[in-house]
């Protein structure tokens, strides 16, 4: 018998509703980048001696991946994106900084370590039944 407070919990409802914020506000800055174009980023990893090639890898990260994630499409695999470009933005911008407390006592890249977590979290957890795909296989949720 199910007691009333597990009739409110909804893993699946919990996992649209942290897909939904992550997609959404990493569009934002993919969009962003999409309109103001990839000169930082490109001369970002020139200066730190990557292939300016690399630079493909944000549009996809930043724009499809997000969209795809909000859809529940490939889940796994664009939350795992957005964690690896979050991962690949702390070196770039922020590097050793990233862990200097601001002004407001919160660390310089908590959005970069939010994003990569919380990407983490949905690789691992996968995107729940609140999705467009339902694969067979359960990693490519």
């Amino acid at each position: 018998m199910m007691n009333k407070t597990n009739a409110w919990l909804n893993d699946d409802l919990g996992k649209l509703l942290v897909r939904i914020p992550t997609g959404g506000l990493m569009l934002f800055h993919g969009i962003h980048k999409l309109i103001h174009g990839h000169d930082f980023i490109k001369s970002s990893l020139i200066e730190k001696g990557l292939p300016e090639i690399m630079w493909i890898g944000v549009p996809v990260a930043e724009v499809v991946a997000p969209i795809l994630l909000i859809l529940g499409v490939f889940g796994r695999i664009s939350a795992l994106l957005i964690s690896t470009v979050m991962i690949f933005s702390l070196y770039l911008a922020h590097g050793v900084a990233s862990f200097n407390l601001t002004e407001h006592g919160g660390l310089e890249a908590e959005y970069n370590i939010y994003f990569i977590l919380v990407g983490l979290g949905i690789f691992f957890a996968g995107t729940g039944k609140y999705s467009i795909y339902q694969p067979e296989n359960k990693w490519l949720s």
